[in-house]
C-alpha cells in the first residue's frame, strides 16, 4: 500500500512494491507523506494496524506507535525546521525468522527524509530527572524499540527502527 498525503486530502493506492532482495511477503507498506503534523494521526493508525497484524501485544503496539510518532515529529520539527510540505517516506517490513520463514520475527520501520543532516553527537535525550517539556523522544524510541539506527546517505536521513516479537509463552498444562 502506498499512501500519499497533502495537508487535508489523502489519496490511497495499492502497489506491490518491494526492495531489491526482499520477497513481496516481507513488504508490508510504504507511506509517502509530507511534513505536516496533521498527517501523524494517519501514520499512528496505520502502524497500529500493522503491528496488530503481526501479533504484537497491545503494550508493544502502543510503544511502537509512540516511537514512530516521536520520530516523525522530530523530522518535522528538527530536520525540516517546522516547514510543511517536505517529503517523508516510511517503509514497513515484516522480519522473518531464519529458522522458520513462515514465522514473523518482528517489524522494521524505516523513515527517510531529505531535511537537515542530524549530528550524532547531539542525539542525546535530556536527563529523565529534569522536569520540563520536550527532549524525551529519543528516550522513548530507545526504550520502545530493540534497534534505533540513524544514518545519512545521498542527502537522505534514515532512521531504522526494529522491534522483535517476544517469544510465545508456553501454555500451562494441568498438573503444572
Amino acid at each position: 500500500m502506498i499512501v500519499r498525503g497533502k495537508a487535508k486530502k489523502q489519496k490511497i493506492t495499492k502497489s506491490a512494491m518491494t526492495r531489491a532482495g526482499s520477497s513481496a511477503s516481507d513488504f508490508l507498506l510504504k507511506l509517502e507523506l509530507e511534513s505536516n503534523p496533521e498527517s501523524l494521526c494517519l501514520v499512528r493508525a496505520t502502524i497500529e494496524r500493522a503491528t496488530e497484524t503481526l501479533h504484537f501485544e497491545p503494550a508493544e503496539t502502543r510503544a511502537i506507535v509512540r516511537a514512530v510518532d516521536e520520530a516523525l515529529a522530530n523530522v518535522v520539527r528538527h530536520a525540516y525546521k517546522g516547514q510543511r510540505g517536505q517529503p517523508i517516506q516510511l517503509t514497513c517490513r515484516r522480519l522473518r525468522s531464519a529458522d522458520n520463514e513462515a514465522l514473523a520475527k518482528g517489524i522494521e520501520i524505516i523513515l527517510q527524509d531529505s531535511g537537515v543532516a542530524l549530528d550524532p553527537a547531539k542525539l542525546k535525550g535530556r536527563p529523565l530527572d529534569e522536569i520540563r517539556p520536550g527532549g524525551l523522544g529519543l528516550h522513548f524510541m530507545r526504550q520502545s524499540m530493540d534497534k534505533v539506527e540513524f544514518s545519512r546517505s545521498q542527502g537522505q536521513n534514515q532512521l531504522r527502527l526494529v522491534k522483535y516479537l517476544a517469544p510465545a509463552k508456553p501454555e500451562k498444562t494441568q498438573g503444572d
